[in-house]
């Protein structure tokens, strides 16, 4: 009865091929962006602002990338860390070797910039796949560390190699209070989100999907596989690289090459993974999920240590994060290896039912 598509008659090939075709979705999607651009801003604290929802946003549009490859095209990549960092030094360099350039135009560079590497890194996938893959896409992961570590151009010639960027305009706006951040992230998401959907849906999309399933009879079908893999590199690389930019220029600030270690490219596989693989809104659901969990953890252990008279130190705390999301990982595998988007699936279609039994 909530979920019905009763009297929803499409009458044209436009309505049909609509991003959100029920009235439910529609309305969900408009009151939730509402709900964001508006209400948030003015009832949230600095620090939610500055540790949960501008964290959220950008892991989330990093997620994005990563999803288009690895859930839609089926390539495994373990470099999405080495993206971020090409994103965020190499928009620093267009930032402030060039004169009065323009924010949003330097954060799109950094993508760019990405997109080589991506593609660069991308083409061991045209004869390697699988485990050997991740393998070859780690090797841009180590690469990228040295580089930025040992080359000082990178940082301006900074002999502490961390670089910093301060007072962000675009078009008369400063961007330095945390809710000017959170809207500037917030757009960049909402757009990139919505160029996602719709490629993934596109002719380019179908044929990353078709690559995933099964490439041999992808290519039997005159689909390329050399083009789909490599315009899935160049994509993904260029939403993460830009959301690398967004990490290094509105959330850090000042960053060191360590901002976008290995760690980070686990971790973006874990929020695929957790969302689901293949859906743009399990990005967005794995991205909460990882940065909710540790300040949940944070508040409840020592709640429960209290309650059985032990002392739980920060230390146990940040094992217990590990041990907690590893068991986590593992059951998602297991129990629902299509995420937390899959859940959502399957909750839309029982309400579809309901109250009828089924």
């Amino acid at each position: 009865m909530i979920y019905r598509e009763n009297g929803q008659f499409k009458v044209n090939y436009r309505a049909d091929q609509q991003i959100f075709p029920i009235a439910q979705d529609r309305i969900f999607i408009f009151g939730l962006l509402a709900l964001a651009f508006v209400v948030v801003p003015m009832l949230s604290s600095d620090y939610m602002l500055k540790a949960i929802l501008i964290p959220f946003l950008i892991l989330s549009l990093a997620a994005i990338g990563v999803n288009i490859l690895v859930g839609y095209c089926g390539q495994i990549s373990l470099g999405s860390g080495a993206f971020m960092a090409v994103g965020a030094y190499m928009a620093y360099n267009v930032f402030v070797r060039i004169d009065d350039m323009p924010l949003i135009i330097a954060l799109l560079s950094g993508g760019f910039f990405a997109t080589i590497v991506g593609v660069i890194f991308g083409i061991p996938s045209l004869r390697v796949k699988g485990l050997y893959l991740a393998v070859a896409t780690l090797a841009a992961q180590f690469f990228c560390d040295w580089a930025f570590s040992r080359i000082s151009w990178f940082t301006n010639n900074n002999s502490s190699g961390s670089v910093a960027v301060s007072n962000l305009e675009v078009l008369g706006w400063s961007i330095n209070t945390p809710v000017d951040k959170y809207l500037f992230c917030l757009g960049f998401v909402t757009i990139f989100a919505l160029l996602a959907k719709n490629l993934v849906r596109s002719a380019i999309g179908r044929q990353w999907m078709a690559i995933r399933d099964m490439d041999v009879a992808a290519a039997v079908i005159g689909i390329r596989p050399v083009y789909a893999k490599l315009t899935a590199f160049a994509v993904s690389s260029f939403i993460v690289g830009v959301a690398g930019a967004l990490w290094g220029f509105v959330h850090l600030g000042s960053w060191e090459p360590l901002a976008f270690s290995i760690d980070r490219s686990f971790q973006l596989l874990f929020v695929v993974i957790i969302g689901g693989l293949g859906s743009i809104m399990g990005s967005f659901m794995g991205a909460a999920f990882i940065v909710i969990l540790p300040v949940f953890l944070n508040q409840a252990l020592p709640l429960i240590g209290g309650l059985f008279g032990v002392e739980v130190s920060i230390a146990m705390i940040s094992h217990a994060e590990f041990m907690i999301f590893g068991a986590l990982i593992v059951w998602f595998l297991i129990a629902e290896p299509h995420g937390l988007a899959k859940l959502w699936s399957i909750g839309k279609q029982k309400l579809r039912l309901w109250p009828f039994p089924h």
